[in-house]
């Protein structure tokens, strides 16, 4: 928990630094055929699919050890909170998108994840805003409002994650106030994904 909330202060600075514009979202296809959109907030980021729910994202590898350590649990958090918490997930180290379904369905990953390849342009736009610097299992945690909470780098504590998606799952969703001319738009538009070679393990 320690090490969650030193995430915490460094990351929230980070986060602030740059958003996707409202009126625009990034589009980040699933392996299995879901187009999520993504919009970036001043405090965070938001998923328009997972309205009022808790946010993981993770960035990870096939051949990671400490990636598929994680598998399980979040696995389990899903199950458990699966009306109350949204896990999305990117495979950064470059797994062709076949040889990840295989995975993913071998593994029984209850959650959604994307190929990087897909991913690119969300893996670039997050590593601009918390400083990412390529090392796996990457998790950034949000709260049913979008905002940031937490960050970490490496293997987090089952029970530490448990009890913070109880405590943020309690929390109340914000009301927005909404100007004339945001009640009259429309969805936000999905930006282009432009994507790029797989970055080397």
């Amino acid at each position: 928990m320690k090490k969650m909330m030193i995430g915490f202060i460094v990351g929230f600075a980070l986060l602030l630094q740059a958003q996707v514009p409202a009126q625009h979202a990034i589009v980040l296809p699933t392996i299995d055929g879901k187009k999520l959109h993504i919009v970036g907030t001043q405090n965070g980021l938001k998923v328009l699919e997972y309205p009022g729910k808790v946010l993981f994202i993770e960035f990870w590898g096939t051949g990671c050890p400490p990636c598929r350590m994680s598998i399980p649990h979040y696995i389990q958090l899903q199950k458990k909170y699966k009306d109350k918490l949204a896990i999305v997930t990117v495979e950064v180290w470059g797994t062709p998108k076949e040889k990840l379904k295989t995975f993913v369905k071998r593994e029984g990953i209850n959650y959604d994840v994307a190929s990087y390849g897909d991913g690119a342009y969300f893996v670039r736009y997050l590593t601009h805003r918390s400083g990412w610097e390529g090392s796996v299992p990457f998790l950034a945690i949000f709260d049913r409002n979008g905002d940031f909470v937490t960050m970490q780098v490496g293997l987090l504590n089952a029970k530490a994650l448990d009890g913070l998606v109880a405590k943020l799952s309690s929390m109340p969703l914000k009301v927005e106030k909404k100007s004339p001319a945001q009640n009259t738009s429309s969805q936000p538009t999905p930006s282009e994904n432009n994507t790029t070679k797989s970055p080397k393990k």
